[in-house]
């Protein structure tokens, strides 16, 4: 797909280079006119020093004296001119030698044309009445044309000089013209679901971009208060929610005391005492990340090296993934220091690994990868499941996504990565999720600073 900033180059370089186009087209006509006018003019002035030379008795003239009043004179601008004076009655009365015994040849109706010769080339020449004598004078054309081929190399240079200077130019003009887009792209893309409260700087003019952008910003502002109307109603409705299934289970617990129920209300009853439970869960995970979206969850960091977390985490996930018919292993390389809550990151760690045994077969080797790289801390889980498309990788993230196994049982609240994203950003990290590249299965990447 091309760019605006191309295009305008492309038609900022394209009428540039037209327009110089155009007046070297003008300038060329022009001159031509000018230098061809300029061999009439030669032409006339000769033929008023031939009139000169014939003298005003130039009727009753012989043409052997004509020839000998011309002829030296004729001779000495043989470089010059060629000349041939006729008599209509009695015929060709002069001959310039430099014509080689030929006349130059008559245009009718024209006094002033161009005319090519055999062993002379292209001349202009100019017919003049001097009664009872035609006079014919030519001039060469080569100058004009050496002149105008010299003129048209002279503008080719310069053309192709305009079309780079030209290029130069767009892209200088195109990227100040389209810097407020630029702004405006980058601040875009910054702005998110978790970030809607930055808006787009407005430029100090007042043009097309400015209300551009003026839009753009009224646009996220109502986002922004959508989101936050939709956080509020999910924080008090979680909130609110508690007391009565707290009340349910209660209640719940209290039936199951009666020793004289059937098993088939005995079973009813555990079965919603299951589902409070569940919901319960998903209220505590919803309430998590609202306090943690508005920064109200309190972290107490400290700076340590986190491999000794990694190796205590390490004995409960083998345990789990041993559970799960399954086997996880622990590389850690490099020595560091990171600041963080172990609290936080250990659930981090249990919903990467819970989803990785989740989508991985039995007898899968869940794989987790801690080391130190360019001032940050990677920890890398790779599964051996069959991976994600595209679509699906860009919403892992997002809250209540679930795929594969996890989304067929119907077990959890695909609000697990939610949550770890949520604690990742909360010590200043980041969490990306890719396929893996050397067989099927999916690497959850957590990048976090090191000190």
């Amino acid at each position: 797909m091309q760019s605006i900033r191309n295009r305008l180059t492309f038609y900022y370089a394209a009428a540039a280079t037209v327009s110089a186009a155009t007046l070297f087209m003008t300038g060329y006509i022009l001159l031509d006119s000018q230098l061809v006018s300029g061999l009439d003019d030669l032409n006339a002035a000769e033929f008023k020093q031939l009139k000169i030379r014939l003298g005003s008795d130039y009727r009753t003239l012989t043409p052997r004296i004509i020839d000998q009043r011309i002829r030296d004179s004729a001779d000495a601008a043989s470089a010059l001119f060629y000349i041939n004076v006729d008599e209509p009655r009695s015929g060709m009365v002069f001959y310039s030698r430099n014509l080689h015994n030929q006349s130059i040849p008559d245009v009718k109706g024209l006094h002033n044309y161009t005319v090519a010769m055999a062993d002379v080339g292209e001349v202009r020449a100019g017919e003049f009445l001097l009664p009872p004598f035609d006079v014919t004078i030519a001039t060469p054309m080569a100058p004009v044309r050496n002149s105008m081929h010299s003129y048209i190399e002279v503008c080719v240079a310069l053309m192709l000089t305009m079309l780079c200077v030209s290029v130069m130019i767009g892209l200088w003009l195109s990227r100040v013209i389209l810097r407020p887009l630029l702004f405006i792209r980058e601040t875009a893309n910054r702005i998110s679901s978790d970030n809607l409260s930055e808006r787009i700087p407005l430029p100090g003019h007042n043009d097309e971009l400015t209300d551009l952008a003026r839009l753009l910003n009224q646009m996220f502002a109502r986002l922004e208060n959508s989101f936050n109307q939709i956080k509020r109603f999910a924080a008090e409705a979680s909130h609110e929610l508690k007391t009565p299934l707290s009340l349910i289970r209660l209640h719940s617990e209290r039936v199951l005391e009666d020793e004289t129920l059937p098993p088939r209300i005995v079973d009813a009853v555990l079965v919603q005492l299951d589902e409070v439970a569940r919901l319960n869960q998903i209220i505590d995970e919803m309430l998590f990340l609202s306090r943690a979206e508005a920064n109200a969850i309190p972290l107490a960091l400290e700076a340590a090296e986190p491999e000794q977390m990694l190796r205590n985490f390490e004995q409960d996930a083998i345990v789990l993934a041993e559970h799960n018919r399954s086997v996880f292993r622990l590389q850690c390389h490099g020595a560091g220091r990171v600041t963080f809550e172990e609290r936080w990151l250990r659930q981090v760690w249990l919903n990467l690994l819970t989803n990785a045994l989740c989508a991985s077969p039995a007898g899968a080797l869940i794989t987790m990868h801690a080391r130190f790289a360019e001032g940050r801390w990677l920890v890398t889980i790779e599964d051996e499941g069959p991976g994600l498309e595209d679509d699906k990788l860009s919403r892992i993230f997002d809250r209540f996504t679930q795929f594969g196994a996890s989304a067929r049982s119907g077990q959890g609240s695909g609000l697990g990565l939610a949550i770890s994203r949520s604690i990742i950003v909360l010590h200043g990290g980041s969490i990306t999720a890719h396929n893996r590249t050397d067989r099927s299965g999916l690497r959850v990447t957590v990048s976090l600073p090191a000190l």
